[in-house]
């Protein structure tokens, strides 16, 4: 989104190559500290309880590590869409495996000054665009009936009894059109408003009526949804955020932001109406995620988080955000999906690819939304708007939208603002990314030295087939299932026919 750089973006493979990717070891480190940014206490919550849970043609990619929603949509159905983004830029990220059909996945509309567009894959950010295209009316379409002409061969004796019918029915329909409108005349008084119009309407209702679900969500999270305006040194654009501490702390996706790392301006607009420039405490191009503190502000409403081990297919949900520059905006909808691989982003030069490992919704998400919560119907976070999917390069919401589980962003979130920069757990494999989306599983290109799959006894050429009890369809699926997990954690990976414990390794940057 702006004309800096974090990493080299990888350039999808068409089907049938096999290309690798370098590996995250080679990948430069991204994350900046914000001057200025003031120490705050944190507003992460203790643990929560763990409930029950369930995700694409590029290059060589390394699992857990960053595989090059920043441009425009990157993946295809096997079509001719590409998927884009619902963030502070329409940008989207890499590419996914192909799906049949032509739809794929595609960021905001083109006025927005994010917006880039990209190769084949899962799209991008619903960033906001700057410009806004103004609502169009359409008129009513009148759909005639033709009238049939004269029978042939009828003489001028059908044409006069036709004649004397005519006269017949006029007579009648004006004899009983004078009655009707004497009738409605003498109802209608002296000329004044007849029917509803003349009634007064209700008073004002001062009872407090039950509010509905959806409303109450909106009364309680509404306060702690931030708008972002996003100034760089070419681009400018809006997104949204949420506030972690009553100080200032916000969480955003790092796509919102990126454009203002090098000498740009954030905005932060409250629901109160207050305002502050805001600075960047971290961020995360692997994980799309940013940490940015609004500055000489206090008394602000830190949201509540959830738990996305929790969220279930089905399970209602509402997104807020600024779509199109609108603050505080609420759509509603469901979680459609769980653990869905998405890549987008990455072939724009400002923005690295990542696979997001995502909870998908149909709530109405478009440019501007990204960065904003998906909430459940406590009004707790369990996820963060990040990308979304269209039929197109203008398209917006099409019901199919992508959270980051709030799970991962809270970890790496604490990460960033502690430190400023993010750890991400990694397998130490590149794959192979790209052709038929078959189900096989996610084909192993090459071996890191030292890491934890040469550890284990992985080899080139070897397929992975799940991890832990999720099964894996292809490159991007294992890159998702490693991005979720912490540096540290054990899985149990199935390779052919045989079952091994691996110890994931992190790595900074």
């Amino acid at each position: 989104m702006a004309n800096n750089t974090s990493g080299s973006p990888a350039e999808p493979t068409p089907e049938g190559r096999g290309d690798t990717a370098p590996t995250a070891e080679e990948r430069p480190a991204t994350g900046d500290a914000a001057a200025g940014g003031s120490a705050a206490r944190s507003p992460w919550a203790p643990p929560y309880a763990q409930d029950p849970a369930e995700p694409a043609a590029g290059s060589g990619s390394t699992a857990g590590e960053r595989r090059t929603e920043t441009t425009d949509p990157t993946g295809r159905w096997a079509g001719t869409g590409g998927w884009a983004g619902p963030g502070d830029s329409s940008e989207p990220y890499g590419s996914p495996a192909s799906y049949a059909g032509q739809y794929g996945y595609a960021g905001g509309s083109r006025p927005n000054p994010y917006y880039r567009p990209g190769p084949e894959g899962y799209g991008g950010y619903p960033g906001a665009a700057t410009q806004h295209t103004g609502a169009q009316q359409f008129g009513a379409q009148q759909f005639g009936v033709r009238q049939p002409g004269p029978e042939r061969g009828a003489g001028r004796r059908g044409i006069a009894q036709l004649g004397v019918l005519v006269l017949i029915a006029a007579l009648l329909g004006g004899g009983i059109g004078g009655t009707v409108g004497y009738a409605l005349a003498d109802r209608g008084g002296s000329g004044g408003s007849s029917g509803v119009l003349s009634e007064p309407l209700p008073e004002i209702d001062t009872a407090a009526a039950p509010l509905s679900p959806v409303e109450a969500v909106a009364q309680r999270v509404l306060p702690s949804v931030v708008q972002l305006r996003v100034e760089g040194q070419r681009t400018a654009g809006e997104g949204s955020g949420m506030v972690l501490s009553a100080d200032g702390l916000i969480l955003t996706n790092n796509h919102v932001i990126e454009v203002a790392a090098n000498g740009g301006t954030v905005v932060a607009v409250f629901q109160d109406g207050r305002n502050a420039t805001a600075t960047i405490v971290g961020r995360d191009p692997n994980s799309d995620l940013a940490v940015i503190r609004a500055q000489n502000i206090s008394g602000l409403t830190p949201i509540e988080l959830g738990n996305s081990e929790s969220v279930r297919v089905g399970q209602q949900v509402v997104a807020f955000g600024s779509p199109l520059g609108l603050g505080g905006t609420v759509t509603t909808g469901i979680v459609s999906a769980l653990d869905r691989a998405v890549s987008v982003g990455g072939d724009s030069g400002i923005s690295e690819a990542t696979v997001l490992n995502a909870l998908q919704t149909d709530a109405a998400i478009n440019p501007g939304n990204s960065g904003g919560p998906l909430v459940d119907m406590q009004g707790r976070v369990v996820g963060v708007n990040s990308a979304i999917a269209t039929t197109g390069a203008q398209g917006g919401s099409i019901g199919v939208g992508f959270s980051i589980p709030i799970n991962q962003a809270k970890r790496t979130a604490e990460e960033l603002e502690r430190t400023g920069k993010a750890t991400r757990a990694v397998l130490g494999v590149s794959l192979t990314v790209g052709g038929p989306r078959n189900g096989t599983g996610a084909v192993i290109r090459e071996i890191t030295p030292g890491g934890p799959a040469e550890q284990v006894g992985l080899r080139p050429g070897e397929i992975v087939t799940r991890v832990d009890d999720r099964i894996i369809t292809d490159g991007n699926e294992l890159i998702a299932a490693i991005r979720e997990r912490a540096p540290g954690e054990q899985i149990t990976l199935t390779v052919g026919d045989r079952q091994v414990t691996v110890t994931l390794a992190g790595q900074t940057g």
